[in-house]
């Protein structure tokens, strides 16, 4: 035994990185922050000291890292980081034996990220605000996050400002903050009710901070200007607390890429649509019939598209496609369908395309788990999955966005009769 360890110390040899982008030792001991081929000292309170340190290692570059769970893999060369990324998503496609080409990673983050959620609590009598500490429920306290979009300057500052405004209620606050066109947009979680007092306090700075909007649980407390997003050429306003994707960047090449597969179809579903950032695009060459649980958000899509001149028909529907996904003749009215679910995917709806679907299906998702079990639904359906797109919208986090297009032989089918 080398000098200086005890019999709980011991030296490990990683040899793989696992889906958080923690090393995996050569007896599966996870050592966290350390790199295939690293020899690490694994303490007995579990502390883990780098003895031989991978020439794929680089220097973190945020003060926070390690501490802020928002960041797992700024210590990994670009390589490194690109080749684990990606093949997050190549092993959640295999373990559900989904055959399937994947693409390089990437880089869609662009100026950076346009939205943030940040924490506030109360710990020992004094206000703590930042992002949650990694598998954790202690908040770090940050000043600055290197990874925010210009248009997110402020956003810390103002959201102190506006936990301490709501301080009377003593209850933790989750600050969802978003950069648009006319400036910072927050809203507000866990207060509760607010009286009369926290709304002026709340109304106050947002004319000292010059707010965009300022909402509370999604009711708007002040909208001094309209918090505008440009989804192509259409400008919307989603609703507070909506569905953005992170990045402009981001948003764009899924958009691009959806509209170069649906090109040749004429009338498209777009299920998971939110506020439109698919469908106003789209709308200037198809047909769009948009499908969204979110009553706010198809309210929003509305009045953009009320707005907007030049775009072809859009028929909206509030509907929980989770449990009444489109189905038979509904799906028979188009060429072709978008779908952009939540995390947990869209499985109801991928066995009603599996049965009934178009020609084409182009989906987009942010969980490689729940992607793979949808395409494995439609394949079994008789679709053909295409090349498959790992988009690097989240950097240095483990989440990949995703982008596929499904074929088939079209089926003759009765026109449906929704739109």
């Amino acid at each position: 035994m080398p000098r200086g360890m005890d019999e709980a110390t011991r030296d490990l040899t990683i040899l793989s990185l696992n889906a958080r982008g923690e090393g995996v030792g050569e007896d599966g001991t996870i050592a966290p922050g350390a790199l295939p081929r690293e020899v690490v000292r694994i303490e007995p309170a579990g502390a883990v000291e780098i003895r031989r340190a991978s020439p794929e290692r680089i220097a973190p570059f945020c003060p926070y890292f390690t501490r802020c769970g928002g960041c797992a893999a700024q210590h990994m060369s670009a390589a490194l980081y690109a080749d684990w990324k990606r093949g997050l998503l190549v092993e959640c496609l295999v373990r559900a034996r989904v055959a399937a080409t994947v693409g390089p990673l990437i880089d869609v983050h662009g100026e950076g990220r346009r939205r943030a959620t940040f924490h506030s609590r109360i710990v020992d009598g004094g206000e703590v605000l930042g992002f949650m500490r990694a598998r954790a429920h202690e908040i770090i306290a940050i000043e600055a996050c290197p990874l925010f979009a210009p248009g997110l300057t402020g956003a810390i500052a103002a959201a102190r400002a506006l936990a301490a405004d709501l301080r009377g209620a003593g209850k933790p606050l989750d600050i969802q903050a978003t950069a648009t066109l006319g400036g910072l947009d927050f809203d507000l979680r866990g207060a509760g009710p607010l009286d009369a007092s926290m709304r002026r306090k709340l109304v106050a700075s947002a004319d000292r901070l010059d707010l965009a909007r300022v909402a509370s649980h999604g009711e708007v407390v002040i909208e001094r200007r309209a918090p505008q997003i440009a989804f192509g050429d259409v400008l919307a306003v989603p609703p507070p607390g909506g569905f953005l994707q992170a990045t402009e960047e981001g948003e764009r090449a899924l958009a691009t890429g959806a509209a170069a597969a649906l090109g040749g179809a004429r009338r498209i579903a777009d299920l998971f649509c939110g506020a439109g950032a698919f469908a106003l695009r789209l709308a200037r060459d198809h047909e769009i019939a948009a499908v969204d649980s979110d009553a706010a958000a198809i309210a929003a899509l509305k009045r953009a598209a009320g707005a907007a001149s030049g775009l072809h028909a859009i028929a909206t529907e509030t509907r929980d496609l989770f449990r009444r996904p489109l189905i038979g003749d509904e799906l028979a009215a188009f060429e072709a369908v978008l779908f952009d679910p939540p995390r947990a995917g869209a499985e109801a709806q991928s066995r009603a395309l599996a049965a009934h679907g178009p020609p084409l299906v182009v989906a987009i998702s942010c969980n490689g788990e729940s992607f793979a079990r949808d395409a494995r639904i439609l394949i079994e359906g008789g679709y053909t999955i295409g090349p498959v797109s790992a988009l690097d919208q989240f950097r240095y986090s483990p989440h990949v966005e995703i982008l596929a297009e499904f074929r088939r032989k079209p089926v003759k089918r009765r026109r449906g009769v929704l739109g």
